[in-house]
C-alpha cells in the first residue's frame, strides 16, 4: 500500500473532524453567537447541503490543477473556513464558514479518492480506498471526541484553531507524502469525457444505493444519543463511551469491507445491507433493553458507514476513477445523510424515538431492492464472499 494512501488519511481525518465538531458544542457556540441550540443544530444541515451542492463545482474548478496543488488548494480554501469560524462573532459569519468548509470538504475527497485509485493496482484498489476511509471512521472514533473535549476546556473557538492546525499539519503531510501525478478529468477533453459518464443507467444505480446505504445509517446515528438515555436507560455520561464504542465497530468493519470490496463488491453490500436492517430492525424492537440496544448499535457501526469501500469501487466500476465522478458520489452519500437525519427527526416528532431506527430498516430493505438487477446481471461474480 503506497504511503500516500494513509497520508491523504490524515486529511480526510481532518476534514470529517470539521464536520461532526458542532454536534458536540451546541450549548457553548448557543451563548456564544448569541444563538439557539437549534440554530446551532441548523450548521450541520448547512455543512452537508453545501457539501452536497457545492463540492462538485470546487471540483471542476480545480480539475484543471494536477492532483498535488488541487488538494493543497482545497485545504487552503478549508483552513480559511476554520479560521473564518474560529474568529466569527456572528451566527452569520458562522454560517458562510460552514459552507466554506463544506464545499472544500467534499471537493477534497473527490480528488483524494481519485489519487488513492490512480496509486494503486486495480486489484487492490477497494482496499486502499478502506485504509483511506479510516480517516472518516477515526473522525468519528478520535476526532469529534478530541475536538469536543477542547471545546469543552478551552472554550469552542479553540476546537476550530485546532482544526485549523491539525488542516496545516495535514497539507505537509500531503505536500511530502504524495506525489505528483495526472488523473482522468485533468483538461477540458477529460472533463468532458467524464461528464459523458453521467448517461450510464449503472453508475445512477450504484449512486441510489450509496445513499439509502448511508441514509439507513445515519438515521439511527443522528438520534443514538436521545435513544440511548430516554429508551434505553444509560446516563448522559456513558454515552461518549458508547459512542466510542460505535467508532471502534466502524473502524474494524471499515478495514474488513476494505479487504473485500475488490473481489465481492455487490456481495458485501447485500450482505452489509441485510445485516444492518436486522441490526436496525433488532434495535427498534429491544431499544428499551441497555445490553442488547448497546450490541446492536456495534452491529450498525460494524455494517453501516463501512460500506463506503464497497461503494465507492461499484461507482468508479460503473462510471470511472475521476475526481468528478467520485465528488458526485459523495454528494450522493450526503443526500443519505440529509435524509436519514431530517426524515428521522419528523418521525420523532410524530412517532417517538423508536421511529428513525425503523426508517433505518426500511431504507435498508429499498438498499437491498436496488442491488437486485445488479445481482441478477453478476451472479457469480460475489461468489467469493461466501467462500470468505
Amino acid at each position: 500500500m503506497p504511503r500516500a494512501v494513509y497520508v491523504l488519511a490524515i486529511g480526510i481525518f481532518a476534514m470529517v473532524t470539521s464536520e461532526f465538531v458542532v454536534a458536540g458544542l451546541m450549548p457553548q457556540m448557543a451563548a456564544g453567537l448569541d444563538a439557539t441550540v437549534p440554530q446551532i443544530g441548523y450548521l450541520i444541515t448547512t455543512f452537508a447541503v453545501a457539501m452536497a451542492v457545492g463540492g462538485p463545482f470546487l471540483t471542476v474548478a480545480v480539475l484543471r490543477l494536477r492532483p498535488k496543488p488541487a488538494l493543497l488548494v482545497l485545504f487552503g480554501v478549508f483552513l480559511a473556513g476554520n479560521l473564518l469560524a474560529a474568529t466569527a462573532t456572528s451566527y452569520g459569519a458562522m454560517v458562510a464558514a460552514r459552507v466554506v468548509t463544506g464545499v472544500a470538504s467534499q471537493a477534497f475527497f473527490g480528488v483524494a479518492l481519485s489519487v488513492c485509485s490512480a496509486l494503486t493496482r486495480e486489484e487492490i484498489r477497494g482496499r486502499a480506498i478502506g485504509a483511506a476511509m479510516n480517516g472518516l471512521m477515526l473522525g468519528t472514533l478520535l476526532g469529534l471526541p478530541l475536538a469536543t473535549f477542547i471545546g469543552g476546556h478551552l472554550g469552542w473557538r479553540a476546537a476550530f484553531w485546532a482544526i485549523a492546525v491539525l488542516a496545516v499539519l495535514a497539507a505537509a503531510a500531503v505536500a511530502v507524502g504524495v506525489p505528483d501525478l495526472e488523473l482522468p478529468g485533468n483538461g477540458g477533453d477529460s472533463l468532458r469525457a467524464e461528464v459523458r459518464v453521467f448517461r450510464r443507467p449503472r453508475l445512477w444505480s450504484a449512486l441510489v444505493t450509496s445513499t439509502l446505504i448511508i441514509g439507513a445509517t445515519f438515521s439511527a446515528f443522528s438520534y443514538f444519543n436521545p435513544i440511548l438515555t430516554e429508551v434505553s436507560g444509560f446516563d448522559e455520561g456513558a454515552v461518549p463511551l458508547l459512542l466510542v464504542l460505535y467508532g471502534a465497530a466502524t473502524v474494524v468493519g471499515n478495514t474488513v469491507v476494505g479487504r473485500l470490496a475488490d473481489r465481492a463488491t455487490i456481495g458485501v453490500q447485500v450482505v452489509g445491507l441485510a445485516l444492518n436492517a436486522l441490526f436496525l430492525g433488532g434495535f427498534a424492537l429491544l431499544a428499551d433493553l441497555g445490553p442488547a440496544a448497546v450490541l446492536l448499535m456495534a452491529g450498525i457501526g460494524l455494517v453501516g458507514v463501512t460500506m463506503n469501500p464497497a461503494m465507492v469501487t461499484r461507482v468508479q466500476r460503473a462510471g470511472n476513477a475521476g475526481p468528478l465522478v467520485n465528488t458526485v458520489h459523495s454528494s450522493f452519500i450526503t443526500l443519505g445523510v440529509i435524509i436519514g437525519s431530517s426524515v428521522g427527526g419528523l418521525l420523532v416528532e410524530a412517532r417517538g424515538l423508536r421511529a428513525p431506527l425503523w426508517l433505518g430498516a426500511g431504507l435498508a430493505v429499498l438498499g437491498l431492492l436496488s442491488l437486485l438487477p445488479e445481482r441478477a446481471r453478476r451472479p457469480d461474480r460475489d461468489r467469493t464472499l461466501i467462500e470468505v
